[in-house]
């Protein structure tokens, strides 16, 4: 079920709402978490029904070893070796299912073998509900945290807003809220705030990231077949897979950080204007957040972090992005996109310390050309993260970068460049929805000072007749243009 199709707005979404803030004012807030479990197993169940047996082992098993991890055990090794094997656990379930093929695959091309290997399906959001519970774990090993109520775990797996593609929530920065009567309360400023932020998130995917598509992959087919890709067919496509990838992502965030407080519950900050970044280290500060503090969090300053000299903390940070890039798929171009990430990061920390001890940086070095430079790297990413090949990726970044294809300008579609001159300026100068949404708070900040109030407070969402004519113009114009559903990218992770 997709929170953009008319059977999760219609259908799905006001029953359980309703069903929820019913049973919570009639006093029963047991059967009110019961409601919003099996409510959430349904969404995740809708696609695949068989989906459900995997994410409740995971949630038992997980479960049970945050329970021993709570016990009073005499030595803190036996902890740390019941921690390890939660971890390993979730670790090969993640493998087997995401992995194995690609390793078979690779080890048939290098031994010459023909070994076979059924076609194992991906089950949906496998990669988040994993690392979303090894950081439970985590946490609960250093007493962070700790859950010996089995219907408030499964709440923190399957609270359907964040269940599928994130954000990546911590267990004490969520359950506590449920726990909370004032929060539960059904308050009109949670409703009127959560189906604002939902109904912009809506526009964002059907309007804005799906009319986009129409210029993104045509170009990436043709180079997967060996044809040759002109300079602007290059460029122009693949702006627009890193303008669709942005909006999608940013609509998914807003949807689910709107639906999380219409029950009252305000989720991690997953996405903030990356394409507003100076630098590739301020964009992976603002890009999948949650993801950026987990690798960081739970990776590299497990491998030393920065501790052990500038040398191991750039083979600490080309580790972590080559295992967040395999995070993201089991493809060699996820592999590359994951090195190239390390390589522009350790880049951006020698220009930042080369920086320091140059005096007289101007503005427009500093914001101009940081900027220019970040989103030529945003998009030579991009490339590698959308081509299904690394034959494909490079044939058209050679094409992009001007070793071979042809320049014309005659070759340029003027819709195209319309639509993306449009979209970086809403991403680049526009106000994000957080911030549209200041004084309401939707959602909390994984790093201090991540939102801005906009200087201009007649920008700023009200509860007012123009806020209502403006959302309801928004929700209908999508509604119409709904038409047949597309999934959100981020459903393949």
């Amino acid at each position: 079920m997709l929170f953009n199709s008319y059977e999760f707005i219609f259908f799905f979404l006001p029953i359980t709402l309703f069903g929820f803030h019913f049973i919570i004012q009639k006093g029963f807030k047991t059967l009110a978490i019961v409601w919003l479990v099996i409510a959430s197993l349904f969404f995740y169940g809708w696609w695949n029904p068989a989906y459900l047996v995997l994410i409740l082992f995971t949630i038992t098993f997980n479960y049970s070893i945050g329970i021993l991890l709570n016990k009073k055990i005499p030595q803190k090794l036996n902890k740390k070796k019941i921690l390890i094997i939660g971890i390993v656990v979730n670790l090969i379930t993640l493998a087997y299912f995401k992995y194995a093929n690609f390793f078979v695959e690779n080890l048939d091309l290098i031994l010459s073998s023909n070994i076979t290997l059924h076609k194992i399906i991906l089950p949906l959001a496998v990669s988040f509900f994993t690392f979303q519970q090894i950081a439970y774990l985590v946490d609960t090993y250093k007493g962070q945290t700790s859950e010996n109520n089995f219907l408030n775990y499964c709440l923190f797996v399957t609270f359907f807003p964040q269940l599928i593609s994130g954000p990546i929530v911590h267990h004490k920065e969520m359950m506590p809220q449920f726990t909370n009567k004032k929060n539960l309360k059904l308050q009109p400023s949670d409703l009127a705030v959560g189906i604002s932020i939902f109904i912009i998130g809506l526009f964002k995917k059907v309007i804005l990231a799906d009319s986009i598509s129409e210029y993104s992959s045509s170009t990436f087919e043709l180079a997967e077949i060996g044809a040759t890709i002109n300079f602007i067919d290059a460029w122009i496509s693949s702006i627009a897979w890193t303008l669709q990838y942005y909006f999608d992502f940013s609509g998914y965030s807003d949807m689910a950080i709107g639906l999380a407080r219409m029950f009252g519950i305000r989720i991690a900050l997953n996405f903030n204007s990356p394409y507003k970044a100076l630098s590739m280290i301020d964009y992976w500060r603002r890009w999948n957040i949650t993801l950026s503090r987990f690798l960081r969090d739970y990776l590299y300053i497990p491998l030393g972090g920065n501790r052990n000299g500038p040398s191991k903390q750039k083979l600490n940070l080309m580790t972590t992005m080559l295992l967040g890039g395999l995070w993201h798929g089991a493809s060699w171009t996820f592999v590359l996109w994951g090195g190239l990430n390390g390589l522009f990061l350790i880049i951006n920390h020698y220009y930042r310390n080369y920086r320091k001890l140059k005096s007289g940086i101007g503005f427009f070095q500093r914001v101009l050309i940081g900027w220019f430079f970040t989103f030529i790297c945003a998009v030579t990413l991009r490339v590698f993260f959308c081509a299904t090949s690394v034959e494909g990726a490079l044939s058209i970044l050679s094409s992009m970068f001007g070793f071979s294809g042809q320049f014309n300008i005659n070759d340029i579609d003027s819709k195209a460049l319309i639509w993306i001159i449009f979209l970086l300026l809403i991403a680049t100068i526009f106000p994000n929805t957080q911030q549209i949404m200041y004084r309401y708070k939707p959602a909390f900040e994984t790093y201090k000072g991540e939102i801005k109030q906009i200087k201009y407070s007649w920008l700023e969402w009200k509860p007012s007749i123009i806020w209502l004519f403006y959302s309801l113009s928004l929700f209908i114009y999508s509604i119409i243009n709904i038409g047949g559903s597309s999934k959100f990218l981020y459903f393949e992770f």
